[in-house]
């Protein structure tokens, strides 16, 4: 989500499409054999300090990060972290490390293809606890956005998705391995300074500067580290179980920024809480940033667009915001162990942004956004015929997300409450939030939690939607049989592929006094159903209810009995 002024990033340009959306065989379904983005499976970081020094003078970042990790295997004696490095390619940007101490003795490390390597004085054991401090320093080429705002201020705001924290941030950027966080930011006095967790101090220092300190106190994946460094107005708006809800906005905008950010905010966080699970982290902070283009859903500190801000509350950003304020709970606190599953993260903030505004705003509004979400669904599948949900061994991060992602994945998972039924569904829910919880989950471990709730083997569900390209087709006809009482429907699906698709659809039985609902399984390429009524409809409709994502052409048979 880099903030280009003359071109909007993919990220964007989904949310900007979920925005308008909102307005108007095995029990081991997948495994992936290849990583293209190693993980440190030997390590486990715990916390990442960040101390950084800043300045108005140059665009040089000053860097002393404190590593604290625990060995989970014996024998451990390198650690990688990621790192770019400073280039040529990069304009000679980058970052160029400085030395590695432990314990107050210097460590050798390497500093090449964006890894840095560091060899540890003695041979580790499992469980062993060890710190190293790493000084390095550089102008970042991604991830710290450094720059006016829209009023000509200077900035410094953070862009860490999906894996540009490696450009600023020594790390393992990785979703799975998820640690806590401090920000020490040295800066001139005249800015504010706004990350993650809560701010645990911040003191005026000699030659105008300041010294201020935020303390992550819940284990995040690196991409939801943020820094947000500005002249702002800052307004403490409410409390949501004793958690400051906060807004940040650029000076010039504190009217229209205070009014637009004071709600739906608190509304969405008991609305999740309830529905869901309790929040994680220790507040929650809106704030109008220089460096997306959209929303990011930074842990505890959620960035918006510099354009974010209209004094108007509009329903466009309001849909954001109340998207951001989900990805809290899924994406920050669940998050998924491999960008495979992206679609846990963004398929789940995208429909429960829909379940806020059943809830919030009404059926209608629900119903809207997940009829446009259908055409969005269509039309990417039309021109990516061969596109799943679930990628396969992802090796472009550019192509972590998609429309399908958002707004299959969420029509994936409104399929799942028609299949369960809404008790199930929340009961499930809460299961896999409250098992998950700040820790990574998979696909797999979404399922097995959903077959536990329920009793039901999900898997051909979850492989003919989340790992089969395409959607439902159908096309079929019904007729009534006077004499036995009874409808005749048969039944085709037409969709291409191989993939035949099996679960329940609604049938509605309507006449001129009543309107019945039936539900059938679908269960072939070709089926025929029989239905008992009293007396012949005056029409029939699959899925009334609007549970299914297909299209069909469903009539009266010419032929009459």
């Amino acid at each position: 989500m880099n903030i280009i002024n003359t071109k909007l990033s993919p990220r964007f340009q989904l949310y900007c499409l979920m925005a308008f959306l909102m307005l108007s065989t095995t029990n081991k379904v997948h495994a992936a054999s290849y990583d293209p983005y190693p993980k440190n499976t030997k390590i486990d970081i715990l916390n990442y300090i960040f101390d950084l020094t800043l300045s108005d003078t140059s665009d040089v970042v000053l860097f002393e990060v404190t590593v604290d990790f625990r060995i989970l295997e014996t024998g451990v004696q390198k650690i990688r972290l990621d790192l770019v490095n400073a280039s040529q390619a990069l304009e000679n940007k980058g970052m160029t490390v400085l030395d590695v101490k432990s314990d107050g003795s210097l460590l050798n490390f390497s500093h090449e293809q964006d890894v840095l390597w560091i060899y540890i004085d003695r041979v580790l054991s499992k469980n062993d606890r060890k710190k190293f401090t790493i000084r390095y320093q550089g102008i970042p080429s991604e991830g710290l956005q450094i720059g006016k705002n829209k009023y000509g201020d200077r900035t410094f705001f953070s862009d860490n998705w999906p894996n540009r924290g490696r450009h600023w941030l020594a790390t393992v950027d990785h979703p799975y391995d998820k640690a806590k966080c401090e920000f020490i930011v040295t800066a001139p006095n005249h800015y504010q300074v706004i990350s993650n967790g809560l701010k645990i101090e911040e003191t005026n220092l000699e030659d105008n500067k300041k010294r201020t300190h935020w303390k992550q106190s819940v284990p995040i994946a690196s991409w939801l580290y943020v820094l947000g460094v500005a002249e702002f107005a800052v307004q403490y708006v409410d409390e949501f179980k004793g958690k400051s809800i906060q807004t940040w906005v650029f000076k010039q905008d504190r009217d229209a920024g205070f009014y637009d950010f004071a709600i739906p905010t608190k509304k969405a966080l008991e609305f999740y809480s309830d529905n869901i699970g309790p929040y994680s982290y220790e507040k929650l902070a809106n704030i109008q940033s220089n460096s997306v283009s959209g929303g990011m859903e930074a842990a505890s500190a959620i960035l918006y667009s510099a354009n974010s801000v209209k004094g108007d509350r509009n329903t466009r950003w309001r849909n954001v915001v109340i998207h951001e304020i989900a990805h809290q709970w899924f994406g920050n606190s669940v998050t998924e162990y491999d960008w495979d599953d992206v679609w846990l993260s963004e398929g789940f903030a995208t429909y429960f942004t829909l379940l806020f505004i059943e809830h919030q705003y009404g059926k209608d509004a629900f119903t809207r956004g997940l009829k446009l979400s259908k055409e969005r669904v269509e039309s990417f599948h039309s021109k990516n015929p061969d596109y799943t949900i679930v990628h396969d061994n992802l090796k472009n991060m550019n192509e972590v997300t998609s429309s399908q992602t958002y707004q299959k994945g969420s029509w994936f998972l409104h399929m799942l409450r028609g299949v369960l039924g809404d008790t199930l569904f929340w009961k499930g829910i809460k299961n896999y939030y409250l098992q998950f919880k700040d820790l990574n989950a998979t696909t797999d471990d979404f399922k097995r939690v959903m077959e536990e709730v329920s009793g039901l083997d999900l898997t051909p569900f979850f492989i003919q939607w989340l790992y089969k390209p395409g959607s439902l087709k159908l096309d079929g006809e019904w007729v009534y049989d006077i004499r036995k009482k009874e409808i005749i429907l048969s039944i085709n699906q037409i969709q291409k592929g191989e993939v035949i698709i099996e679960m329940p659809i609604e049938i509605g039985i309507h006449s001129k006094d009543s309107k019945e609902i039936q539900k059938i399984q679908l269960k072939g390429k070709t089926s025929t159903y029989k239905i008992k009524v009293d007396q012949k409809p005056d029409e029939i409709v699959l899925d009334p209810n609007f549970w299914v994502l297909m299209n069909s052409n469903f009539k009266v048979a010419e032929k009459k009995r």
